[in-house]
């Protein structure tokens, strides 16, 4: 019997394995941790006739002979293992890529980008969802996309559009995803740690682009912006919340913000205030939806009604509570000082921001004048916390406290916000979680329960 190794025990590698399994194929799930969480998974895969092998490693000189591998997102697309894999001939494809295969019939919108993609994505779905369409969500937006194969093969149900939020890390390891429309948000430096540069990172966000029937850009976006209309198809859509006379290529294909409404084609087709996100960024977000609710035929009613009662995004500037007149705010999947100097700039007044988890190497300098115009005060967790003082210390901004861990920041900054008449406590961490999370969902959700406990 052929075997598939899965690379990596998480609920992509676990819904990768079970699609597998049920077309045939003998099924190894290895994963390098081990805990009592993973050993649980491990006995109730083993039911399913799944192995799974903890505190491992594939090493393809045991024998195993594996006709394809998958990896999940989190393993480096360069790792030597999946190297030497392709030179010897052996498949080897992510978790989207898999999903791709079994869920090509449907109609994909691929939506990536540096920041804007889950709040893009959501919106997309909330849209097709209202126009009457079977369109899910799936990908870098906490769904996994072999979940998502799974149940239309278990159900015999094809969706009629996957919406999918497809991040650097999954087109690396997707050669085939060919969308029906694909969706780039914004592009500034992240993850260079992985892609190592700037240009290794464009290009394979561009693939994605290149290799979508229709595309849509953010026009306001200086990187994107600065290349031109010229360098990608001349049927692209591009969007400006400037106005008409900032889109790029043909303006008759753009989306802008005119008078407060959304205009395409030169129609007005919904009221901007019918967001209820704050932020020039969201109004960004809600263009490009718009352009690709458009672009798929769909009817304005329907997009107006999915804006007005859309809820906004967990972990992005997520309204936890108001307690004692303070507005706790959870923005969790701010991950890199981009997003958390949007999301900081987006907020009323003046905020109590807590920063700090494991850093990323990227340009700070716009994030650090906006604490300087919008933080009272700033407490930092996590192991970035001393770097941050330094960097904070440097501009002369002597408001922070090092307080390590979430729950001395929340408790802190609840005391804090009446001395410094902030209206507002901000979690915008501008790190990732993984030196003290498993993920950014987890380090929202902790946030929330403690601001709920005040």
């Amino acid at each position: 019997m052929k075997t598939a190794h899965i690379i990596g025990l998480g609920k992509s590698g676990i819904a990768a394995a079970r699609l597998l399994k049920g077309d045939g194929w003998n099924v190894v799930i290895g994963d390098r941790a081990i805990n009592e969480t993973l050993q649980q998974q491990q006995a109730e895969l083993a039911t399913e006739g799944i192995e799974v092998k903890l505190n491992y490693s594939l090493n393809l000189a045991d024998g195993e002979a594996s006709k394809i591998i998958v990896v999940s997102p989190g393993v480096p697309w360069d790792a030597p293992i999946l190297v030497e894999a392709r030179e010897r001939a052996i498949e080897t494809i992510g978790e989207m890529e898999l999903a791709w295969r079994v869920l090509n019939d449907s109609a994909w919108v691929g939506i990536t980008g540096t920041n804007g993609k889950t709040t893009t994505t959501a919106l997309i779905a909330a849209i097709f969802r209202a126009a009457g369409f079977n369109a899910p969500a799936c990908g870098n937006i906490g769904y996994a996309a072999c979940e998502l194969a799974l149940e239309a093969k278990n159900n015999g149900i094809t969706p009629d559009w996957v919406i999918a939020e497809i991040s650097s890390y999954q087109i690396e390891s997707s050669a085939s995803i060919a969308p029906k429309i694909g969706v780039w948000t914004t592009f500034t430096p992240d993850h260079l740690s992985r892609h190592k540069t700037l240009n290794r990172y464009f290009e394979i966000k561009a693939q994605l682009l290149r290799q979508s029937e229709q595309q849509v850009f953010n026009g306001d976006d200086e990187y994107l912006s600065n290349l031109g209309a010229s360098f990608w198809q001349p049927s692209a859509c591009w969007t400006s919340v400037r106005g008409k006379e900032y889109l790029l290529g043909d303006r008759k294909l753009g989306a802008y913000i005119e008078a407060d409404w959304v205009v395409y084609g030169n129609e007005q087709i919904v009221e901007v205030s019918a967001l209820r996100m704050v932020g020039k960024h969201n109004q960004q977000n809600l263009l490009m939806a718009v352009a690709v609710a458009k672009l798929a035929g769909i009817e304005n009613k329907a997009i107006a009604q999915a804006i007005a009662n859309f809820p906004g995004v967990p972990h992005r500037l997520e309204h936890i509570c108001t307690w004692q007149g303070i507005n706790f705010i959870n923005d969790s999947k701010a991950t890199n000082y981009d997003a958390a100097e949007v999301g900081l700039s987006a907020i009323d007044g003046k905020a109590i921001l807590i920063a700090g988890g494991e850093a990323k190497a990227a340009d700070d300098s716009s994030w650090l004048k906006a604490i300087q115009t919008k933080a009272a005060a700033v407490l930092l967790i996590g192991s970035a916390a001393s770097q941050f003082a330094e960097r904070l210390q440097q501009e002369g901004y002597t408001h922070y406290q090092i307080v390590e861990t979430m729950d001395k920041a929340v408790t802190k900054a609840a005391e804090l916000a009446p001395q410094y008449n902030a209206s507002v406590v901000l979690l915008s961490p501008a790190c990732a979680s993984f030196d003290q999370y498993q993920n950014f969902e987890q380090r929202g959700d902790y946030f929330r329960q403690l601001c709920l406990a005040l």
